[in-house]
């Protein structure tokens, strides 16, 4: 299936370069409106957020004159969390919610997050479709008479809404006494989250909101989890909590102003799950990113494991396949399925808080049931991104690597989804050995790809 806009997790790029140019966006806002308006008949709604980019206002207007040009009503959401334009798609009976974001990455980047009329982002079948439509390859649709034009309306409450529905799927949990450090990344989050904590009783300091267009993610929020580690050793506070650019994955610090793993807290909270009666099938859902610790701490608790390829969206439909309750990535994406149809970072915070508050322990105690094997991951940039079959050096390094490893360890080498990288991940109980073999993965493929 071709696949040349869409990725991992709807299309990225950079701005101003194909595809994240305002003319893609007008035809990109023609297409859903065509296409998702045929699967939904009746409905001709369409909900629009962004993040903090400042490229976003430039294609918020393409994209929202391509959608009314085709008779669908916009209601723009504003800087707001991708779950949240998820969780009013739904409320609001609309065809469509689209987000502009390009989440963890810098503000050089942005893209576009498309969910359908049950909040759940597209399948490939749709997105394929969209995508031909964008790039000229299916007939047009009949122009709109002038009369059938669509209005622009604006959502006021959308950010109160949001944050009561949260609350709401935590639980109302109390958290007097809690000091948390809350990192933004100069993200979409940067209003909600530090009121919701404060609203439920916790001291808050908060970081990472002061966007100016230009910061977003800048040596801030969840890639760099460790500038809310450096606050919560300052301040003493109990945690840390860091969401990236679009607030649809989170990570921890712990009292120490140490990172926990996403691991640790998938491994944590399904314990929890558990214990509660609410993991259904006794699963955890993750991918093949999740540390080989991870699994034998899941085995340990009668927890079986579903392993996915990268991707939040591949967590999510195989959650919804076998029946499970959550799942997650080890990049901070948590997926709670009885609550949200996507990734949700100010839940998930809410929830795991809520978690060290019934059973009394602090975040470190809880996240040590998962012994992470030594491991390391580092992206490499390449000018181009041949199949990695193709490349025999490459493919004979891997083969002699997985002889070697045996059942003491594992490598995944990968190409990005969104940006011209490859991704090699080696995992080992001997630290040594990671280092060793990282660099010997990088050196075969500076010499087979650049």
């Amino acid at each position: 299936m071709s696949n040349r806009l869409f990725g991992t997790d709807g299309i990225r790029g950079r701005v101003n370069e194909f595809p994240i140019t305002a003319e893609v966006a007008l035809r990109a806002g023609k297409a859903v409106a065509q296409v998702l308006r045929a699967a939904s008949p009746d409905g001709n709604r369409v909900i629009v957020g962004k993040d903090t980019r400042l490229s976003g206002d430039m294609l918020e207007a393409a994209l929202t004159a391509g959608l009314v040009s085709m008779g669908m009503d916009v209601y723009l959401a504003d800087p707001m969390p991708t779950p949240a334009v998820a969780l009013l798609t739904r409320e609001m009976e609309a065809a469509a919610g689209i987000v502009l974001t390009a989440s963890h990455n810098p503000f050089e980047d942005n893209g576009l997050k498309i969910f359908g009329p049950d909040g759940y982002k597209l399948n490939d079948e749709l997105e394929a479709l969209i995508e031909r439509h964008i790039l000229g390859e299916e007939t047009e649709a009949p122009v709109i008479a002038p009369a059938g034009i669509g209005r622009i309306h604006r959502v006021d409450n959308a950010a109160e809404r949001f944050a009561q529905s949260a609350k709401q799927a935590a639980g109302f949990p109390s958290l007097n006494g809690l000091k948390v450090v809350i990192d933004c990344g100069n993200g979409a989050a940067w209003r909600i989250a530090p009121q919701l904590f404060r609203d439920l009783g916790a001291e808050v300091i908060a970081t990472g909101v002061d966007p100016d267009g230009l910061n977003i993610n800048a040596e801030c929020g969840a890639l760099y989890p460790q500038k809310a580690g450096e606050l919560v050793r300052e301040h003493g506070a109990d945690l840390g909590v860091s969401f990236d650019g679009d607030a649809d994955r989170v990570i921890f610090t712990d009292a120490e102003g140490l990172v926990i793993s996403g691991d640790c807290i998938l491994g944590l909270a399904a314990i929890a799950l558990k214990e509660q009666g609410k993991l259904r099938e006794q699963t955890l859902v993750c991918t093949v990113m999740s540390n080989l610790g991870l699994h034998e701490a899941m085995k340990r608790h009668g927890i079986a494991v579903e392993v996915t390829a990268v991707g939040d969206r591949h967590v999510l439909e195989r959650i919804r396949e076998k029946g499970c309750s959550f799942g997650g990535e080890n990049s901070g994406h948590l997926i709670f399925a009885d609550h949200a149809t996507t990734g949700d970072g100010i839940l998930s915070a809410l929830l795991v808080l809520r978690m060290m508050r019934e059973k009394g322990a602090s975040l470190r105690e809880l996240a040590s049931v998962v012994e992470e094997y030594p491991s390391r991951l580092v992206n490499l940039p390449v000018r181009e991104k041949p199949p990695i079959a193709s490349l025999p050096k490459l493919t004979a390094l891997m083969a002699e690597a997985d002889a070697a490893f045996d059942s003491n360890g594992r490598q995944l080498i990968r190409y990005s989804g969104t940006e011209k990288k490859i991704r090699i991940m080696v995992e080992h109980r001997d630290a040594a050995e990671v280092d060793r073999w990282i660099g010997k993965f990088s050196e075969v493929i500076r010499e087979e790809i650049g």
